[in-house]
Order: structure tokens, then C-alpha cells, then sequence
């Protein structure tokens, strides 16, 4: 009914009906969820609240930490080591999913300890975590454990074999694991079902790279960019296999592209950086200033910044820029040197 009208129209007419705002507790956390798509930084203290809240819904507090994930802010850890005690199995296995990207004595701690949860969601994203452990897997007094785990997540990653997502899985499992060749074999056959599949392509591209066949690896990444042309992630791997070829133009031209359509993928920014830096330092300054901005929590970026703002002469900016990092990052210590060495030349 109605057909003549507009949602803002019945938005109006509920809102007189019903006094109570029955809608602000979804818009609400709808909202955080597309702060968090955006990889909006000032939201980040509302999304941390959220999750750990009471009346928290367990969609999107998962949600949250699966968006979050990637995020380096320092804030996070204790908030995913807290979900790891969460009631429930979906914010649970969440967590353990994020913890793998956290390498500490006490984020291996909660893995190793969620490898043994009652629900086999949580031990399976436990088990994919700790992949980056060389022999966890069968080590001390949780061995047992572990390997019910690890036996656990093959399991699920091998149960439904006619699905181009299950060997795509499968080689991200090899891959974190560095069996390469493995790996490739995956990505291939995953590609055989879904010769679309462009994260497939770009993997299967990353894992022949390491194993030192660029041949390869360009092909796959040839492949990806004629089926997406736009796909950021291929321009990025792309710029990078250029730059290690020494074909500067490309890589410039590619990097470039993966920016512009993921504006928020600070590293290609950093590389443009990096990259520019013999011959164009005030471009070079735009794009570390960017990758700076986009990811305040990596000192590395700021550091950076601050070294070719130096090189130009602007050793003020260069100041300002490492104080503000060292205020964030007191700890590292490349800007502590380097701090000192321009301040006495001051």
C-alpha cells in the first residue's frame, strides 16, 4: 500500500504513532558496523564499549570483531582477550579468529586454551590461528588437544570438496603455514570451479612469489586483473611484483590504481611513498602523510613521514611529527634516534 510514498513518509507517521524510538538501538549499532566497514578510527571506542556490553547483540559484536580485525590499535587486545570469555560461541570464535593476527605470550595463551572449548566453532578458528606457531600443534601439556583441534579444522576445510571456497580455505591454510606448493594446489584446483574467483588468483600469485617463480606469479596476477580490473588487491600485488622487476612505471601505475579504489589501503600509499621518494619527495610527503593518517596505530608510517619531511628541510614538521608518534608509541625506538640526531642538529 502506499505505493506513492517514500520511506522518510512512514518513517514520520510511526514515530507520531509510538512515542518510544524502537528503531535507535538498531540504527545504533547499524551505525558502528558501517564506522567499521569505513575504518572510521574515532568510532573505535564506541565499537570497543559495544562489544564488551552487556546488553550487546552477539551478531554484531562478532561482526564488530570480524571488521576490526585487521586494525593495529594497541585498544583492541585486551577487548578480544576479554570476548575469549564471552558467553557466547559465535563472539567467542570471533575473537580467536582476530587473536591470530595478535602474536603475544598471552594471545597464545587464549588460543591454546580455546583449541579445548565445548563448542567446535571456537576450536576450529582457535586451531586456524595458531598456524603461525611451528609445532604448537603438538606441543606441552595441551598437545592433545591441539591436535583434535588441528584435525578438527582439515576437517571442516576438506568437508565440502565440490565448493571452490573450500580449496580456496584449504590453500590460505597452507599458505599460513608456508607449504607453498601445497598452497598453489589449492588455489589452482579452487580456481578450476571458480575460474572468477579473484582472491584465488591473487593467492595463488602470492604463493608462487615466494617461492621465487615471479613468472607465475605474474601470470595469476594478469589473470585476476582481466577478470577485475579494479580489484585493489591485485594492482597492489601487482605495483609490488613491478617494483621488484624494476619496472617503476607499472609499479607506480598500479599502486596508484589499488589506492584509488580502496582509498583507505594505506600500503600502497606507503609504498608510493617509499617509492617516490628519489625523485619527487613532495609527492612522496602526500602519500606518507596518508598512510600516516589512515593507520595512526603503525609508528613505522609517522617515522617515515617525518624522515622525508626532514629531507626536504622542513626538520620542524619532521619534530612535531615524531614528538606526536612517541607521545602514541613512546616505545619505538627508531623515532626516539632519529628524534635526537635532527633535534641536536637544531
Amino acid at each position: 500500500c502506499h505505493a506513492d510514498k517514500d520511506a522518510q513518509w512512514a518513517d514520520k507517521l510511526v514515530r507520531e504513532w509510538r512515542p518510544r524510538d524502537y528503531q535507535a538501538p538498531l540504527l545504533k549499532r547499524a551505525a558502528l558496523i558501517d564506522s567499521a566497514r569505513k575504518r572510521d578510527g574515532s568510532k573505535l571506542p564506541e565499537m570497543l564499549t559495544y562489544i564488551q556490553s552487556r546488553d550487546r547483540d552477539e551478531v554484531f559484536a562478532a561482526s564488530l570483531i570480524r571488521l576490526l580485525m585487521a586494525t593495529e590499535d594497541p585498544r583492541i587486545t585486551p577487548v578480544l582477550l576479554a570476548a575469549m570469555k564471552d558467553s557466547s560461541p559465535l563472539v567467542r570464535a570471533a575473537g580467536a579468529e582476530a587473536l591470530g593476527l595478535r602474536k603475544t605470550q598471552e594471545t597464545l595463551q587464549a588460543l591454546v586454551e580455546a583449541a579445548g572449548d565445548d563448542y567446535r566453532l571456537v576450536r576450529v578458528r582457535a586451531a586456524a590461528s595458531l598456524g603461525d606457531y611451528p609445532g604448537i600443534l603438538s606441543a606441552g601439556k595441551y598437545g592433545e588437544q591441539l591436535k583434535k583441534a588441528g584435525e578438527e579444522l582439515l576437517a571442516s576445510l576438506s568437508s565440502r570438496p565440490d565448493q571452490w571456497t573450500s580449496h580456496y580455505n584449504m590453500g590460505n591454510y597452507h599458505l599460513v603455514r608456508g607449504q607453498l606448493k601445497e598452497a598453489a594446489a589449492s588455489y589452482e584446483t579452487a580456481l578450476k570451479l571458480e575460474p572468477g574467483a579473484v582472491m584465488a588468483t591473487v593467492n595463488a600469485s602470492f604463493a608462487h612469489a615466494r617461492m621465487g617463480q615471479n613468472d607465475k606469479a605474474e601470470q595469476f596476477l594478469k589473470k585476476a586483473l582481466k577478470t577485475s580490473p579494479e580489484s585493489a588487491a591485485a594492482n597492489f600485488n601487482m605495483g609490488l611484483l613491478k617494483a621488484e622487476q624494476k619496472d617503476m612505471k607499472a609499479a607506480e601505475r598500479h599502486l596508484k590504481k589499488a589506492l584509488k579504489n580502496d582509498p583507505l589501503m594505506a600500503q600502497a600509499a606507503f609504498n608510493l611513498c617509499v617509492m617516490l621518494s628519489k625523485d619527487r619527495l613532495s609527492e612522496a610527503i602526500g602519500f606518507c602523510r596518508k598512510a600516516s593518517d589512515l593507520r595512526p596505530e603503525n609508528p613505522q608510517y609517522a617515522y617515515t613521514l617525518a624522515f622525508y619531511l626532514h629531507q626536504e628541510g622542513r626538520t620542524d614538521e619532521a619534530i612535531s611529527t615524531l614528538k606526536a608518534t612517541l607521545e602514541k608509541h613512546p616505545e619505538y625506538r627508531d623515532a626516539q634516534m632519529f628524534l635526537r640526531k635532527i633535534s641536536r642538529k637544531e
